[in-house]
């Protein structure tokens, strides 16, 4: 039986049983806590009042907005160190004045990170994570590209985000990848963020493409382009000597950066 806590501990552990096993019942999460069920049910009743949880019979279930964050927290933190220092030599690229692209993906997230103390840059991005993370940076001006929210995603797509993009030009734009094929195809899971992908390679001097090599070797739903379109690609050094050679001799620069395992 697990030791007593506080009702904020309770709260975060129930949230993390539900993440992980979908349902469970007031009986059962009594149990698991060591606590009465008299006391799980005020604890639900609190969760589900501030919309973090839905009551079932006898038990509950997450609200679609916290499985949203599990699973965006979930795809930040997978690989996370590799991302790291990918952003870090991303970073390096970038200079006082410029004007810069960043997409939705995990890895462009870590780079707006580092560059919140800049001065003198103007970030677009369709990432609402992007811009939460650059917003009270003073020497930044963050512009939002608007659109469509897309359902499980915290970003903007569609016809409006293609249209505002053609109204600018920028230095460089920083992409993620959810996968590159051996053919050096680039591919997204989404297809509806396939054309938003495709014109902020057009809206950009130069593009970067900010994937850790898991991504390398693997395909997904729709592809958006090739890797010769595109000036380099920063990985790390789990990338294979056979992609590698082969994304160069399709015309791409390969940085790659070590990261602390």
């Amino acid at each position: 039986m697990a030791a007593k806590s506080s009702s904020t501990q309770r709260e975060n552990q129930i949230r993390q049983l539900l993440h992980q096993q979908h349902d469970i019942s007031v009986g059962k999460l009594a149990d698991m806590l060591g606590v009465s069920q008299m006391t799980i049910r005020r604890d639900l009743d609190r969760l589900e009042y501030s919309g973090q949880v839905r009551r079932t019979h006898g038990g509950a279930v997450l609200a679609d907005r916290m499985v949203f964050e599990f699973n965006f927290v979930n795809r930040r933190l997978a690989n996370q160190t590799a991302k790291r220092a990918i952003a870090a030599e991303a970073v390096k690229f970038v200079k006082p004045g410029n004007r810069l692209i960043l997409d939705n993906g995990t890895t462009t997230l870590e780079l707006a990170h580092l560059l919140k103390d800049f001065n003198e840059l103007t970030v677009l991005t369709p990432s609402l994570a992007v811009a939460s993370e650059l917003q009270f940076s003073e020497g930044i001006e963050t512009v939002l590209l608007g659109g469509v929210i897309r359902r499980g995603s915290p970003d903007l797509t569609g016809l409006v985000t293609e249209t505002i993009l053609d109204m600018f030009a920028v230095d460089i734009a920083f992409q993620g990848a959810d996968a590159i094929g051996s053919d050096g195809g680039l591919y997204t899971a989404d297809m509806r963020i396939s054309r938003v992908d495709q014109k902020i390679r057009k809206r950009a001097s130069r593009t970067y493409i900010l994937a850790d090599s898991s991504k390398f070797g693997r395909t997904a739903l729709a592809r958006h382009g090739f890797v010769n379109e595109v000036d380099a690609i920063i990985t790390d050094e789990g990338i294979s000597e056979e992609y590698k050679s082969a994304f160069k001799k399709m015309g791409a620069e390969v940085i790659i950066v070590k990261s602390d395992k």
